[in-house]
């Protein structure tokens, strides 16, 4: 779809409301000159007949010679005189400035406008003397129109040079405001076509200067966005090359019997138990990804959560006793009711147990804590293992964070498994936080309100 460009609309609209404003100044100015040529011309012709009468008596009626040199002066200036002498006859009788004269009436003194034949007479009455005598300059309004043509022909012109003084502002605004928004179109298009060390210069008008902000931000965003992402998958890559390694070395074993009988059976269960961690970590995977998919879904209801720490404590204590970690159940007596969803809560206490487990030592306990207090029920798994430096607690729930700071020191998992269960507390309307533990390592609280 062709787009025209910011620079020619800014310079139409500029032309547009230049054009808008010299039509609406022209008829405006042409009313008013218009308007203004008529009045300037009635009052010359006012004071004409006032100095004209103030110098004809009622002997200059009546002598042709007086009314002729009258005339013959205001002639010059597209002025005719029309005399009613004492007798009631017209000098100039039969021509339009008569007619005009007689609809205007030559009684008494006065001013009037009369249309004779489509055009438009000024007509300024004199009575002279007491005996009936009076005379009337009449002008026809083409005069002051002409020249209210070449007042509104210059005011055209001025108004023209407006038009293109605003027609040349529209072109330069439009460059001032297009010059920086190409810059941010260039900038984008590198960064789709994979660049992340761009950057827009922040200058400009305020807004402009918002959108080249903007996309700088976008670009930092986009940079550290995929730098995690790397990270993360640097971090599973290493997560799957385990199992992968020991499921490969074993099955080739077998292969080519060099594990016979004992030997044989124990490459079975190491491949088995490799097996599991894949697909576990596969599964975490696919959970995590359709976490923030619209169609995950959730089936919510109403149940008692000391009822599922007791399920989840006879699972662990066994797994627990084979470790020597001795495992802790604290709960308040009845029932702890709360809304979630059954499968997913007890996914999430699992996994925060596994993760216990994987870092404590021998002789150190394991603690399921339940508590219910101020509307919510706040659910702890503790551990008595190294815990966690002050400054992971805030980023333990980050994709691959913990496992990137301590895979060289201490027994991780995929770092998944943490992403994983605060995506699912958060969708079923409840908090996962992490911080220092009572026994020495590090609490997960899952809180939910009371159901």
């Amino acid at each position: 779809m062709n787009r025209t460009s910011l620079a020619l609309r800014i310079t139409v609209v500029c032309l547009a409301i230049a054009a808008v404003a010299v039509v609406v100044a022209g008829l405006v100015a042409a009313r008013l000159i218009r308007t203004t040529g008529t009045d300037v011309l009635r009052q010359s012709l006012s004071a004409q007949a006032d100095v004209v009468a103030s110098q004809l008596d009622e002997t200059g009626i009546g002598n042709r010679l007086s009314v002729g040199k009258v005339a013959e002066v205001v002639r010059g200036q597209g002025i005719d005189v029309v005399v009613r002498r004492p007798n009631g006859t017209l000098g100039g009788a039969g021509t339009e400035a008569a007619i005009a004269a007689t609809k205007a009436g030559l009684t008494r003194t006065g001013s009037a406008t009369v249309l004779v034949e489509g055009r438009q007479y000024l007509v300024e009455v004199r009575t002279v003397g007491a005996k009936g005598a009076a005379f009337a300059l009449v002008q026809a309004t083409e005069i002051g129109e002409a020249r209210g043509r070449t007042l509104v022909r210059n005011t055209v012109l001025a108004l023209g040079a407006g038009l293109a003084v605003a027609a040349i502002a529209g072109l330069v605004l439009s460059r001032m405001l297009s010059r920086p928004l190409r810059r941010v179109a260039s900038v984008a298009s590198g960064m789709r076509a994979g660049r992340r060390d761009l950057r827009v210069p922040v200058e400009g008008p305020s807004e402009v200067a918002d959108v080249a902000k903007s996309v700088n931000e976008l670009a930092d965003a986009l940079q550290y966005s995929e730098a995690r992402q790397r990270e993360f998958l640097l971090s599973v890559s290493h997560e799957l090359r385990t199992p992968l390694t020991a499921v490969t070395g074993f099955a080739e074993a077998i292969g080519d019997g060099v594990a016979e009988g004992e030997d044989a059976r124990r490459a079975g269960q190491t491949i088995h138990r490799e097996a599991e961690r894949l697909e576990r970590l596969v599964s975490d995977l696919l959970e995590l990804a359709r976490l923030g998919a619209d169609e995950f879904r959730l089936d919510p209801a109403r149940l008692d959560l000391a009822t599922l720490v007791d399920e989840c404590a006879d699972v662990w204590r066994l797994r627990c006793a084979r470790q020597d970690v001795t495992l802790v159940v604290e709960r308040p007596p009845g029932e702890v009711p709360v809304v979630a969803d059954p499968r997913r809560l007890r996914q999430v206490v699992d996994g925060l147990a596994e993760n216990a487990l994987r870092v404590t030592p021998a002789g150190a306990p394991i603690v399921f804590s339940l508590v219910a207090a101020d509307g919510q029920a706040r659910l702890a798994v503790r551990d008595g293992g190294p815990g966690l430096a002050p400054e992971d607690y805030p980023v333990a729930f980050e994709r691959g964070v913990l496992n990137r700071r301590y895979r060289d020191s201490r027994p991780v998992g995929s770092g998944i498994g943490l992403a994983l269960a605060h995506g699912l507390v958060t969708r079923m309307g409840g908090t996962l936080t992490a911080g220092p533990a009572p026994e020495g390592g590090a609490a997960f609280t899952v809180a939910l309100r009371l159901g």
